[in-house]
Protein backbone atom coordinates (compact mmCIF):
# COMPACT_ATOMS: atom_id res chain seq x y z
CA UNK A 1 0.00 0.00 0.00
CA UNK A 2 1.17 3.41 -0.89
CA UNK A 3 1.17 6.62 1.95
CA UNK A 4 -1.45 8.88 2.25
CA UNK A 5 -1.52 12.81 2.53
CA UNK A 6 -2.21 13.54 5.98
CA UNK A 7 -0.87 17.21 5.94
CA UNK A 8 -3.54 20.27 4.97
CA UNK A 9 -3.35 22.16 1.74
CA UNK A 10 -0.29 23.39 1.41
CA UNK A 11 0.81 26.21 -1.21
CA UNK A 12 4.13 24.59 -2.04
CA UNK A 13 4.55 20.45 -2.45
CA UNK A 14 2.70 18.08 -0.04
CA UNK A 15 3.45 16.10 2.21
CA UNK A 16 2.54 12.11 2.92
CA UNK A 17 2.58 9.48 5.38
CA UNK A 18 4.64 6.42 4.22
CA UNK A 19 4.14 3.33 5.25
CA UNK A 20 6.58 2.72 7.06
CA UNK A 21 5.64 5.62 9.90
CA UNK A 22 7.85 8.49 8.14
CA UNK A 23 7.07 11.03 6.05
CA UNK A 24 7.92 11.98 2.10
CA UNK A 25 8.07 15.37 0.57
CA UNK A 26 7.19 16.09 -3.09
CA UNK A 27 7.09 19.65 -5.19
CA UNK A 28 7.82 20.76 -8.57
CA UNK A 29 10.84 22.18 -9.54
CA UNK A 30 11.38 25.14 -11.66
CA UNK A 31 11.85 22.75 -14.63
CA UNK A 32 8.48 20.89 -14.17
CA UNK A 33 9.44 18.24 -12.98
CA UNK A 34 8.06 16.60 -9.90
CA UNK A 35 10.67 16.15 -7.18
CA UNK A 36 10.79 14.29 -4.11
CA UNK A 37 13.50 15.17 -1.45
CA UNK A 38 16.35 12.96 -0.68
CA UNK A 39 15.52 11.65 2.33
CA UNK A 40 12.06 10.85 4.16
CA UNK A 41 11.74 12.61 7.54
CA UNK A 42 10.60 11.21 10.79
CA UNK A 43 7.92 14.47 11.30
CA UNK A 44 5.50 15.98 9.51
CA UNK A 45 6.58 19.31 10.96
CA UNK A 46 10.56 18.19 9.73
CA UNK A 47 9.07 17.58 6.10
CA UNK A 48 7.13 20.87 6.10
CA UNK A 49 10.27 22.74 7.05
CA UNK A 50 12.56 21.03 4.33
CA UNK A 51 9.60 22.21 1.96
CA UNK A 52 9.73 25.96 2.80
CA UNK A 53 13.74 25.84 2.60
CA UNK A 54 13.45 24.05 -0.58
CA UNK A 55 10.99 27.13 -1.73
CA UNK A 56 13.41 29.75 -0.69
CA UNK A 57 16.17 28.24 -2.10
CA UNK A 58 14.09 28.42 -5.87
CA UNK A 59 12.79 31.77 -5.08
CA UNK A 60 16.32 32.92 -4.27
CA UNK A 61 17.38 31.36 -7.43
CA UNK A 62 19.65 29.16 -5.19
CA UNK A 63 17.83 25.59 -6.30
CA UNK A 64 20.20 23.03 -7.51
CA UNK A 65 18.95 20.18 -10.00
CA UNK A 66 19.45 17.09 -7.49
CA UNK A 67 20.28 15.10 -10.53
CA UNK A 68 22.48 17.21 -12.37
CA UNK A 69 25.01 16.41 -9.57
CA UNK A 70 24.95 12.79 -10.56
CA UNK A 71 27.32 13.08 -13.47
CA UNK A 72 30.34 11.24 -12.35
CA UNK A 73 33.76 13.62 -12.51
CA UNK A 74 35.06 11.32 -15.46
CA UNK A 75 32.34 12.60 -17.70
CA UNK A 76 32.00 15.90 -16.85
CA UNK A 77 35.99 16.54 -16.88
CA UNK A 78 36.11 15.18 -20.33
CA UNK A 79 33.07 17.46 -21.38
CA UNK A 80 35.38 20.38 -19.72
CA UNK A 81 38.60 19.91 -21.53
CA UNK A 82 36.32 19.86 -24.68
CA UNK A 83 34.93 22.93 -23.92
CA UNK A 84 38.10 24.85 -23.14
CA UNK A 85 39.59 26.88 -26.00
CA UNK A 86 43.41 25.50 -24.70
CA UNK A 87 46.64 25.45 -26.83
CA UNK A 88 47.65 22.00 -28.03
CA UNK A 89 50.57 21.15 -25.62
CA UNK A 90 48.66 23.15 -22.35
CA UNK A 91 45.35 20.45 -23.61
CA UNK A 92 48.14 17.73 -23.52
CA UNK A 93 49.38 18.67 -20.07
CA UNK A 94 45.83 19.15 -18.26
CA UNK A 95 45.08 15.93 -19.79
CA UNK A 96 48.35 14.06 -18.41
CA UNK A 97 48.10 15.50 -15.28
CA UNK A 98 44.02 14.46 -15.38
CA UNK A 99 44.78 10.91 -16.35
CA UNK A 100 47.55 10.04 -13.69
CA UNK A 101 46.72 12.08 -10.24
CA UNK A 102 42.57 12.60 -10.67
CA UNK A 103 40.64 10.58 -12.17
CA UNK A 104 42.49 7.24 -10.35
CA UNK A 105 41.04 8.52 -7.15
CA UNK A 106 37.91 11.02 -8.21
CA UNK A 107 36.84 9.72 -11.65
CA UNK A 108 34.06 7.32 -10.47
CA UNK A 109 32.28 9.96 -7.83
CA UNK A 110 29.67 12.04 -8.67
CA UNK A 111 30.21 15.96 -8.58
CA UNK A 112 28.08 15.91 -5.88
CA UNK A 113 29.44 13.30 -4.14
CA UNK A 114 32.52 15.49 -3.71
CA UNK A 115 32.84 17.52 -0.75
CA UNK A 116 36.17 19.40 0.83
CA UNK A 117 37.12 16.52 2.87
CA UNK A 118 37.25 14.63 -0.29
CA UNK A 119 39.90 16.92 -1.27
CA UNK A 120 42.06 16.54 1.02
CA UNK A 121 42.31 13.21 1.54
CA UNK A 122 42.98 12.88 -2.48
CA UNK A 123 45.85 15.89 -1.72
CA UNK A 124 47.15 13.60 1.46
CA UNK A 125 47.58 10.40 -0.74
CA UNK A 126 48.88 12.06 -3.84
CA UNK A 127 51.73 13.51 -1.39
CA UNK A 128 52.38 10.84 0.56
CA UNK A 129 52.60 8.57 -2.18
CA UNK A 130 55.98 10.53 -3.55
CA UNK A 131 53.79 12.61 -6.28
CA UNK A 132 56.17 16.43 -6.48
CA UNK A 133 54.08 18.84 -4.89
CA UNK A 134 54.02 20.83 -7.85
CA UNK A 135 52.78 18.02 -9.69
CA UNK A 136 49.92 18.16 -7.44
CA UNK A 137 49.42 21.85 -6.85
CA UNK A 138 49.50 22.01 -11.05
CA UNK A 139 46.56 18.78 -10.18
CA UNK A 140 44.79 20.73 -7.90
CA UNK A 141 44.45 24.00 -9.70
CA UNK A 142 43.09 22.24 -12.42
CA UNK A 143 40.43 20.55 -10.62
CA UNK A 144 39.69 24.18 -9.06
CA UNK A 145 38.68 25.58 -12.51
CA UNK A 146 36.83 22.13 -13.24
CA UNK A 147 34.81 22.56 -9.70
CA UNK A 148 33.93 26.40 -10.57
CA UNK A 149 32.41 25.66 -13.87
CA UNK A 150 30.55 22.71 -12.29
CA UNK A 151 29.23 25.90 -9.97
CA UNK A 152 28.52 27.80 -12.64
CA UNK A 153 26.50 25.15 -14.19
CA UNK A 154 24.36 24.99 -11.19
CA UNK A 155 25.38 21.40 -10.26
CA UNK A 156 27.10 22.08 -6.85
CA UNK A 157 26.48 24.51 -4.46
CA UNK A 158 30.49 25.25 -3.87
CA UNK A 159 33.48 24.76 -5.04
CA UNK A 160 35.22 21.72 -2.73
CA UNK A 161 38.71 22.67 -3.97
CA UNK A 162 39.24 25.09 -0.54
CA UNK A 163 42.64 24.07 1.22
CA UNK A 164 44.56 27.29 1.67
CA UNK A 165 47.86 27.22 -0.43
CA UNK A 166 47.20 23.93 -2.34
CA UNK A 167 47.30 26.07 -5.41
CA UNK A 168 50.95 26.99 -5.30
CA UNK A 169 54.42 25.10 -4.30
CA UNK A 170 57.34 26.65 -3.90
CA UNK A 171 59.68 25.29 -6.16
CA UNK A 172 63.68 24.53 -5.03
CA UNK A 173 66.01 27.57 -5.35
CA UNK A 174 67.46 26.74 -9.11
CA UNK A 175 71.34 27.70 -9.37
CA UNK A 176 72.47 31.04 -10.88
CA UNK A 177 75.12 31.09 -13.59
CA UNK A 178 78.76 33.69 -12.99
CA UNK A 179 79.08 35.27 -16.16
CA UNK A 180 82.58 33.69 -17.02
CA UNK A 181 80.53 30.99 -16.65
CA UNK A 182 77.89 32.07 -19.16
CA UNK A 183 80.62 32.61 -21.65
CA UNK A 184 82.69 29.47 -20.97
CA UNK A 185 79.50 27.40 -21.89
CA UNK A 186 79.16 29.57 -24.92
CA UNK A 187 82.44 28.70 -25.86
CA UNK A 188 82.04 25.22 -24.94
CA UNK A 189 79.08 24.34 -26.90
CA UNK A 190 78.43 23.43 -30.76
CA UNK A 191 79.30 26.86 -32.14
CA UNK A 192 75.87 26.72 -34.38
CA UNK A 193 73.76 27.04 -30.24
CA UNK A 194 76.63 29.77 -29.05
CA UNK A 195 74.53 32.57 -29.89
CA UNK A 196 71.59 30.95 -28.16
CA UNK A 197 73.25 30.26 -24.82
CA UNK A 198 73.14 34.40 -25.21
CA UNK A 199 69.89 34.93 -25.99
CA UNK A 200 68.72 32.73 -23.34
CA UNK A 201 71.04 34.96 -21.14
CA UNK A 202 71.19 38.27 -22.03
CA UNK A 203 67.14 38.54 -23.55
CA UNK A 204 66.12 35.98 -21.41
CA UNK A 205 64.28 33.65 -23.56
CA UNK A 206 62.72 30.43 -22.97
CA UNK A 207 63.63 27.42 -25.43
CA UNK A 208 60.25 27.07 -27.20
CA UNK A 209 60.86 30.93 -28.22
CA UNK A 210 64.22 30.55 -29.05
CA UNK A 211 63.48 27.85 -31.30
CA UNK A 212 60.78 29.94 -32.54
CA UNK A 213 62.72 32.72 -33.67
CA UNK A 214 63.23 33.50 -37.45
CA UNK A 215 65.95 36.05 -39.20
CA UNK A 216 63.40 38.74 -39.33
CA UNK A 217 62.59 38.49 -35.76
CA UNK A 218 66.50 40.16 -35.23
CA UNK A 219 66.69 44.12 -36.02
CA UNK A 220 70.29 44.37 -36.27
CA UNK A 221 70.21 48.01 -36.79
CA UNK A 222 68.33 49.03 -33.73
CA UNK A 223 69.40 45.64 -32.26
CA UNK A 224 66.01 44.54 -30.80
CA UNK A 225 64.19 41.47 -31.17
CA UNK A 226 60.44 40.33 -31.41
CA UNK A 227 58.88 37.34 -30.06
CA UNK A 228 55.77 36.57 -31.37
CA UNK A 229 55.72 32.60 -31.38
CA UNK A 230 56.37 29.88 -29.24
CA UNK A 231 57.46 26.21 -30.84
CA UNK A 232 56.26 23.50 -28.56
CA UNK A 233 56.79 19.84 -28.69
CA UNK A 234 53.76 17.53 -28.17
CA UNK A 235 54.06 14.30 -26.65
CA UNK A 236 53.78 12.42 -30.20
CA UNK A 237 57.36 14.11 -31.39
CA UNK A 238 55.19 17.07 -33.63
CA UNK A 239 56.33 20.44 -32.81
CA UNK A 240 54.27 22.92 -33.22
CA UNK A 241 54.77 27.19 -33.55
CA UNK A 242 51.83 28.66 -31.71
CA UNK A 243 51.37 32.06 -29.64
CA UNK A 244 53.02 32.36 -26.60
CA UNK A 245 51.50 31.17 -23.14
CA UNK A 246 50.18 34.43 -22.55
CA UNK A 247 49.68 38.20 -24.67
CA UNK A 248 52.72 39.68 -22.21
CA UNK A 249 54.85 36.76 -24.21
CA UNK A 250 54.82 38.54 -27.24
CA UNK A 251 56.89 41.60 -27.12
CA UNK A 252 60.14 43.12 -28.42
CA UNK A 253 63.40 43.16 -26.19
CA UNK A 254 66.73 45.46 -26.68
CA UNK A 255 69.51 43.85 -27.73
CA UNK A 256 72.86 44.50 -26.10
CA UNK A 257 75.17 46.29 -28.40
CA UNK A 258 78.01 43.50 -27.40
CA UNK A 259 75.97 40.70 -28.91
CA UNK A 260 76.15 41.94 -32.56
CA UNK A 261 79.53 40.46 -33.64
CA UNK A 262 78.06 37.27 -32.61
CA UNK A 263 74.41 37.55 -34.01
CA UNK A 264 76.07 38.68 -37.65
CA UNK A 265 78.38 35.92 -37.67
CA UNK A 266 75.77 33.53 -36.61
CA UNK A 267 73.06 34.79 -38.78
CA UNK A 268 75.37 34.87 -41.99
CA UNK A 269 76.63 30.65 -40.98
CA UNK A 270 74.11 28.95 -39.22
CA UNK A 271 70.14 30.19 -39.83
CA UNK A 272 67.84 29.17 -42.99
CA UNK A 273 67.96 31.35 -45.61
CA UNK A 274 65.14 33.99 -46.41
CA UNK A 275 63.42 36.41 -43.55
CA UNK A 276 61.37 33.57 -42.78
CA UNK A 277 64.23 30.80 -42.35
CA UNK A 278 64.83 29.99 -38.53
CA UNK A 279 67.91 31.71 -37.01
CA UNK A 280 68.43 28.45 -35.07
CA UNK A 281 68.62 24.66 -36.59
CA UNK A 282 69.78 21.49 -35.89
CA UNK A 283 73.37 19.95 -37.55
CA UNK A 284 70.75 17.93 -39.54
CA UNK A 285 69.07 20.74 -40.57
CA UNK A 286 65.79 20.50 -38.24
CA UNK A 287 64.31 22.20 -35.57
CA UNK A 288 66.14 22.14 -32.36
CA UNK A 289 64.18 19.31 -29.47
CA UNK A 290 64.37 20.26 -26.26
CA UNK A 291 65.94 16.55 -25.65
CA UNK A 292 68.09 16.61 -28.49
CA UNK A 293 69.82 19.62 -27.08
CA UNK A 294 70.14 18.74 -23.21
CA UNK A 295 72.66 16.73 -24.16
CA UNK A 296 74.68 19.06 -26.48
CA UNK A 297 74.06 21.42 -23.26
CA UNK A 298 74.97 18.72 -20.17
CA UNK A 299 78.28 18.09 -23.02
CA UNK A 300 79.37 21.77 -22.91
CA UNK A 301 78.80 22.40 -19.00
CA UNK A 302 81.24 19.47 -18.66
CA UNK A 303 83.79 20.67 -21.59
CA UNK A 304 83.53 24.53 -19.71
CA UNK A 305 84.35 22.73 -16.44
CA UNK A 306 81.09 24.10 -14.81
CA UNK A 307 80.76 22.06 -11.98
CA UNK A 308 78.45 18.41 -11.68
CA UNK A 309 76.22 19.62 -8.91
CA UNK A 310 75.34 23.37 -10.11
CA UNK A 311 73.19 21.67 -12.57
CA UNK A 312 73.00 24.06 -14.62
CA UNK A 313 69.63 24.28 -17.31
CA UNK A 314 69.23 26.54 -20.18
CA UNK A 315 65.88 28.13 -18.08
CA UNK A 316 68.63 28.88 -15.40
CA UNK A 317 70.67 31.23 -17.93
CA UNK A 318 67.07 32.96 -18.64
CA UNK A 319 66.98 33.60 -14.51
CA UNK A 320 70.51 34.67 -14.33
CA UNK A 321 69.84 37.87 -17.30
CA UNK A 322 66.27 38.39 -15.81
CA UNK A 323 68.96 38.95 -11.88
CA UNK A 324 71.31 40.86 -13.65
CA UNK A 325 68.63 43.21 -15.10
CA UNK A 326 67.19 43.62 -12.20
CA UNK A 327 70.55 44.39 -10.61
CA UNK A 328 70.79 46.90 -13.72
CA UNK A 329 68.21 49.01 -12.06
CA UNK A 330 65.23 47.30 -13.96
CA UNK A 331 61.67 47.52 -11.77
CA UNK A 332 59.23 44.97 -11.62
CA UNK A 333 57.01 46.22 -14.51
CA UNK A 334 59.59 46.15 -17.05
CA UNK A 335 61.34 42.99 -16.16
CA UNK A 336 57.87 41.52 -16.83
CA UNK A 337 57.71 43.10 -19.93
CA UNK A 338 60.73 42.10 -21.07
CA UNK A 339 60.44 38.42 -20.12
CA UNK A 340 56.89 38.32 -21.07
CA UNK A 341 55.80 37.63 -17.47
CA UNK A 342 51.43 37.98 -17.39
CA UNK A 343 50.77 38.91 -13.45
CA UNK A 344 47.92 37.49 -11.59
CA UNK A 345 46.06 40.87 -11.27
CA UNK A 346 44.97 42.08 -15.04
CA UNK A 347 46.12 45.33 -15.04
CA UNK A 348 49.80 44.25 -14.69
CA UNK A 349 49.01 42.57 -18.16
CA UNK A 350 48.85 46.05 -19.60
CA UNK A 351 51.56 47.78 -18.42
CA UNK A 352 54.83 47.34 -20.59
CA UNK A 353 57.90 49.19 -20.13
CA UNK A 354 58.64 52.10 -22.16
CA UNK A 355 61.44 51.52 -25.32
CA UNK A 356 63.86 53.91 -23.84
CA UNK A 357 64.18 51.93 -20.27
CA UNK A 358 64.23 48.38 -22.28
CA UNK A 359 67.16 49.89 -24.08
CA UNK A 360 68.01 51.00 -20.87
CA UNK A 361 68.15 47.28 -19.33
CA UNK A 362 70.03 46.18 -21.95
CA UNK A 363 72.76 49.02 -21.90
CA UNK A 364 73.15 47.59 -18.37
CA UNK A 365 74.11 43.65 -19.48
CA UNK A 366 75.45 45.24 -21.69
CA UNK A 367 78.23 47.20 -19.51
CA UNK A 368 78.75 43.47 -18.06
CA UNK A 369 79.69 42.56 -21.34
CA UNK A 370 82.11 44.53 -21.84
CA UNK A 371 83.65 43.33 -18.63
CA UNK A 372 84.53 40.23 -20.40
CA UNK A 373 86.39 41.80 -22.49
CA UNK A 374 87.54 39.73 -26.55
CA UNK A 375 85.22 36.60 -24.63
CA UNK A 376 82.18 36.71 -26.46
CA UNK A 377 84.33 37.15 -29.85
CA UNK A 378 86.37 34.47 -29.11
Amino acid sequence: MGGKDTSRKRRFGNVRKLPSGKYQARYTGPDGLSRTAPTSFGTERTAERWLVQTEADILRGDWLDPDGGKVELREYIADWLRERDLKPRTREEYERHIRLHALPHLGDLAISAIGAPTIRTWRTKLLSAGVGRPTVAKTYRILHAVFNTAVDDDLIRRNPCRIKGAATAKADERPMATLDQVFAIAAAIQPRYRVLVFLATFAQLRFGELVALRRRSVDLVAMELVVRKATAEMEDGTQVDDDPKSEAGKRTISLPQGLRAALELHIATYAQSGPHGRLFIGPAGGIPRRRNFNRVRKKALKDAGIPVDLDLHLHDLRHTGSTWSARGGATLKELMARIGHSSTRAAMIYQHATSDRDHAIAAALDALIEEAGSKINA
